[in-house]
């Protein structure tokens, strides 16, 4: 894992999501670009007028001051930081950074919903993962642990799925120790018996070329996706939860809503999301 970008806005929960980003490049000796938009109007930008080129530049000199002072950390000390300042608040920004930067995975925080302006509310961190074609982990809390010896996959066995399914493997081969996958059997018109998961799962990872994972699956039946994602993960003592997701289309197809974006922001846990 070569780069990791981290958005900010200055707030606790950056700090615990710098916190995170920081032990991740330091077991894997990659870059850290450290991000912060200025939420900064065109009218600003293309205006010519002194009073609004002075505006800009208060609040270029006022970011500045704050990464200065956001970076003072003794646990940064010896990593490669960059810091970069974006003039808008365009939440899909993030990914075209990712992806002109080539970046490994985009890391942020989040508080939940909340009527307060910031990129760390729970609308904003759903909108990067709706968007995001990098990985993004989303923590919610100061979490230094970063083994993640427990992780659970959630797959719904599309075969529309297996590039993601793929991608968040090869991830997790390098983020956690352990790893299992879980599918959701949820009383719908999706319902399906014992012998006909064991079926499409067994042609999903024939597909995927990915045998070896046939003995690390856990059905599990509960009311609806997300319950059982989250009442698996705490049952099994999970450090984490990961999901694959093919954006709106995909998730309305399998999931019937936005599970990923909900789990990104209701869950307790670290949730790692991977898009096809």
């Amino acid at each position: 894992m070569k780069k990791i970008i981290l958005p900010v806005d200055f707030s606790k929960h950056s700090e615990y999501a710098l916190e995170t980003a920081a032990a991740l490049a330091k077991k894997h000796n990659s870059q850290l670009i450290v991000m912060n938009m200025l939420e900064l109007s065109e009218s600003i930008i293309s205006n010519s007028s002194s009073d609004r080129q002075n505006e800009m530049l208060f609040n270029l000199a006022l970011a500045n001051k704050e990464f200065e002072s956001f970076l003072d950390k003794e646990y940064l000390e010896g990593l490669d930081v960059v810091p970069m300042i974006k003039h808008h608040k365009v939440l899909k920004e993030v990914d075209a950074v990712a992806k002109s930067e080539n970046a490994d995975l985009i890391i942020m925080g989040s508080r939940g919903h909340s009527n307060h302006d910031g990129i760390f509310t729970g609308s904003n961190t759903e909108k990067v993962v709706r968007f995001s074609e990098t990985p993004v982990l989303v923590v919610k809390g100061k979490n230094t642990d970063i083994n993640f010896d427990n992780v659970v996959l959630a797959t719904d066995f599309s075969e529309e799925s297996i590039p993601a399914f793929q991608k968040a493997t090869n991830l997790l081969g390098e983020l956690a120790s352990n790893v299992s996958l879980l599918h959701v059997n949820v009383p719908s018109n999706k319902f399906k018996s014992t012998a006909e998961l064991e079926e499409k799962a067994a042609d999903f990872f024939a597909k995927a070329n990915a045998e070896s994972w046939k003995n690390k699956v856990k059905y599990v039946a509960d009311y609806t996706v997300e319950d059982g994602i989250l009442n698996h993960s705490k049952r099994s003592g999970a450090k984490a939860i990961a999901m694959t997701t093919h954006g709106r289309k995909g998730l309305s197809h399998f999931f019937g809503g936005s599970v990923t974006e909900d789990l990104a922001n209701h869950a307790k846990l670290p949730v790692l999301t991977v898009k096809m």
